[in-house]
């Protein structure tokens, strides 16, 4: 079995490794062949492939994710050899820690490598948008002279380095501004519109914003107030997922985290 770079002609050979519950891996998959921080791999037997997977190195700290084996070539190993592959290419590029999130169908996978759970994600989904009265005076977009603050939230509230993710994402976001500072962002555009905030005021007005026109979002457990705001409004928690670490640990505050990235980000 080998472990070979996904290539842009290997679009079309995704497909059938789609799960149905996913969004469209495709795109997904173009995002990291044209980041030079992601590393997505895959497993070609008798001529198609049977599982893929991407490395994310932020450099201390790293992600894996889409870990995919077709659903024929499941049980052979496949997903393990991936996963075990990958972690040595990141440990090889000086990575302490890696994290994901696991499905129920992956994590046994996880766990045989040395992963350990971390914390919960839920999934909250609603009937439709809420209604939006107005927008917070706080609310606006950034001024170039802030778009280092807005990064310098995001370590806080992560624990990791993700300017290399997040600097090309920024121009159609909006920022809550309070005494002069930046107290929480939004990324409207940026897969799963994610909201990051230092305290509950900045996070749930932010969110307000968000559930403007989405009827979906993730946010971990711990995260009380974040869940009370959309339970209060009639969301319903449809699915939970697990954040698993391998490696050193690092700060990271799940208070702050009013809306995930993805799932391949956190």
């Amino acid at each position: 079995m080998e472990l070979e770079p996904v290539r842009g002609r290997d679009m079309e050979g995704l497909r059938p490794l789609q799960p149905p519950e996913w969004p469209d891996i495709v795109p997904v998959f173009q995002y990291y062949l044209r980041s030079p921080f992601c590393t997505p791999m895959k497993v070609v037997l008798d001529g198609g492939i049977a599982g893929v997977g991407a490395a994310i190195s932020l450099g201390a700290t790293a992600w894996l994710a889409h870990v995919i084996v077709a659903e024929e070539r499941r049980g052979q190993g496949i997903g393990g050899f991936i996963v075990g592959r990958l972690l040595e290419l990141l440990r090889a590029a000086g990575c302490d820690t890696v994290s994901l999130i696991a499905t129920d169908l992956g994590r046994p996978v996880y766990r045989r490598a040395g992963f350990v759970d971390q914390a919960d994600y839920l999934l909250f989904t609603g009937r439709e948008p809420l209604r939006l009265a107005g927008i917070s005076g706080h609310i606006a977009r950034p001024l170039p002279g802030e778009i280092d603050a807005v990064l310098a939230l995001d370590q806080r509230i992560s624990g990791e380095d993700r300017r290399a993710v997040l600097a090309d994402q920024l121009e159609g976001s909006y920022v809550y501004r309070r005494g002069g500072g930046i107290a929480g962002y939004y990324l409207p555009e940026f897969y799963e519109g994610p909201v990051i905030a230092d305290d509950p005021e900045a996070g749930i007005e932010l969110m307000k914003l968000r559930y403007a026109w989405a009827c979906k979002g993730v946010l971990p457990a711990e995260n009380r107030e974040g869940i009370d705001f959309l339970e209060s409004r009639g969301f319903k928690k449809t699915l939970r997922l697990t954040r698993m670490v391998l490696g050193r640990g690092f700060p990271w505050r799940p208070q702050g985290l009013f809306g995930r990235i993805s799932g391949n980000l956190g």
